[in-house]
């Protein structure tokens, strides 16, 4: 397979046209368009629609990108690899995650490893979560943590914790009285919601679907934290779940838990095709005293993947 047909095809996807693909590749759109052609032909399939002079990629084209920028990422991380080798360095355990559960699950988690290990390198890269599933799938990683299940056979996956979706109030708010709050006692009360394509506002919708009622947002932000800056404020309430709040916050914030009972699934994902980093099973063990930390009240049990 010709590598340079193929990274004119990632470009293009990636650049949204083949004349800025060319561009960054220093390749004439001739040039470019012939590779592309070349690679159609070695694989067989048509990769891209040609609409007026536009690429548009086809299903077919759009589930070879991830394993075409997987096979470019591999190529391309060859040299490190020897220059890694040759300067006898350790190799760090890569660690990807959602960014949601970074401050209160993943950095405790890899403080207490540090602790134990002090030698031990780690790189820990953070994702939105649309981002997190397809850098997964490249396989250019140690260890994920993310909401479970993932939908991908190429992983290896095993149930970590059930985090309780909670309604967050300040500590001295009226709210903070109560055992368990139902969405009727929250409506007369600001919501300061999470935008409608995080995990957890499309849980939060989803139960109030169910019981045919509504919270009407006084603010909307599109990170939990601000939600929970909000809150701490004083604005009004939000919903969370004990691993995505910050631990600085969590003294002057309240935890209610909401009577529908939602909560959100979090797991463990391995490469399947890769051997194993020798520290894995120490941060997975890590991981899981971090979350029985956070999250004290019972979880039930998830199915473990691992093979």
């Amino acid at each position: 397979m010709n590598l340079k047909s193929l990274r004119v095809f990632v470009h293009v996807i990636d650049e949204g046209t083949l004349a800025r693909a060319s561009e960054h590749l220093h390749l004439s759109q001739p040039a470019a368009s012939r590779l592309l052609s070349i690679l159609e032909q070695e694989l067989g399939i048509a990769l891209f629609y040609r609409e007026k002079k536009r690429l548009i990629p086809t299903p077919e084209g759009s589930l070879f990108y991830s394993e075409a920028v997987r096979i470019l990422a591999s190529i391309d991380g060859i040299p490190s690899f020897f220059d890694q080798i040759r300067k006898d360095a350790a190799v760090p355990l890569r660690v990807v995650c959602h960014s949601r559960i970074v401050s209160g699950l993943v950095l405790p988690a890899i403080a207490r490893l540090s602790r134990r290990n002090a030698g031990l390198k780690i790189r820990l890269e953070v994702h939105p979560r649309r981002d997190l599933a397809r850098r997964i799938g490249q396989g250019l990683y140690d260890i994920g943590i993310g909401a479970f299940p993932l939908s991908s056979d190429e992983v290896d996956q095993m149930f970590l914790c059930r985090a309780p979706i909670h309604v967050i109030v300040p500590k001295h708010h009226p709210l903070a009285a109560h055992e368990v709050l139902t969405t009727s006692q929250l409506q007369d009360h600001p919501y300061i919601a999470i935008d409608r394509n995080t995990i957890i506002r499309r849980i939060v919708d989803r139960e109030l679907q169910k019981e045919g009622l509504e919270l009407d947002p006084l603010h909307e932000v599109s990170v939990g934290w601000a939600a929970y800056r909000l809150v701490q404020e004083g604005i009004g309430f939000t919903f969370a779940d004990p691993v995505a709040v910050e631990e600085n916050l969590m003294s002057e914030l309240c935890f209610v838990p909401w009577a529908r009972k939602a909560a959100i699934e979090f797991g463990v994902f391995l490469p399947k095709t890769r051997r194993r980093h020798h520290a894995v099973e120490e941060f997975i063990a890590c991981i899981r005293e971090t979350a029985d930390r956070a999250i004290p009240m019972p979880k039930e049990p998830g199915p473990d993947r691992f093979n």
